[in-house]
């Protein structure tokens, strides 16, 4: 894993999405098109509005698949990653294929299936996540599954991760936030050949440091990443402020 870290946020998002554009133009050279993943969440906030507005991209020849979504909510609701990639990515840039997670759907394991087929037919070339508060990766809150080969999962969301989401403003109150999610797995984004992490934020300090300088756990799903050779990580000095050792290799 390679870390690199930056003054502010925006220059995370800055520098984040030049690296995107690299890898997708690239893969489009190279195969005719392109492949990955795309997160929600405040982390993504400044990569997004960076990567939508820069015009080397052939959006026409790049298929986009969804990281993780709540069980239960409709596209409508404020907290839907649905609509929030609708809005900050999709609808600006228009992806040649677009896969979303239904989450409103009544049977959410024939949901994983179906998305399972269609991604497991595909190579992904990069996929764009953050790191909860809690080390968790996409929907994968500790002690996250390092085995399953599924490539999607109904899985349950933690106290902490409910109380981020109630935190960053997604819901009202913490009853409202579901308890399920629909959430690509660990091994799942491990086979994409690039993963671009961004994580700004002195909220998430503590577990930067937990996932870099701690054991690789299943308690620190996170972690994970620094077993993934084309793994980039970009810090703001917020997130990074307890890091024994600054940029390099992880």
């Amino acid at each position: 894993m390679k870390i690199k870290i930056f003054e502010t946020k925006q220059r995370i998002g800055k520098a984040a999405a030049k690296e995107a554009v690299r890898i997708l133009t690239n893969a489009i050279k190279e195969k005719g098109e392109a492949v990955f993943i795309a997160a929600t969440g405040a982390s993504q906030f400044e990569f997004l509005e960076n990567l939508t507005s820069m015009p080397s991209i052939d959006w026409s020849k790049i298929t986009m698949f969804h990281l993780d979504e709540y069980i239960g909510i409709q596209e409508t609701h404020p907290a839907s990653f649905r609509k929030y990639l609708k809005e900050k990515l999709i609808d600006k840039v228009h992806p040649g294929s677009v896969y979303l997670i239904k989450g409103g759907i009544e049977d959410p394991e024939l949901e994983c299936e179906r998305l399972g087929k269609i991604i497991g037919q595909k190579e992904v070339d990069v996929a764009f996540v953050g790191i909860g508060e809690n080390g968790h990766l996409a929907f994968n809150d500790p002690p996250a599954n390092f085995n399953t080969e599924r490539p999607y999962l109904v899985v349950e969301l933690d106290e902490s991760c409910k109380r981020q989401q109630l935190s960053e403003g997604w819901f009202k109150s913490l009853d409202e936030v579901p308890r399920r999610a629909i959430s690509m797995s660990i091994k799942q984004i491990m086979k994409s050949k690039n993963i671009i992490c961004t994580v700004p934020d002195s909220r998430k300090a503590q577990a930067v440091k937990d996932c870099l300088e701690d054991d690789i756990s299943p308690y620190r799903p996170a972690s994970i990443l620094r077993k993934h050779r084309n793994a980039f990580l970009f810090l703001d000095k917020d997130s990074a402020k307890l890091l024994k050792k600054n940029e390099g290799e992880f």
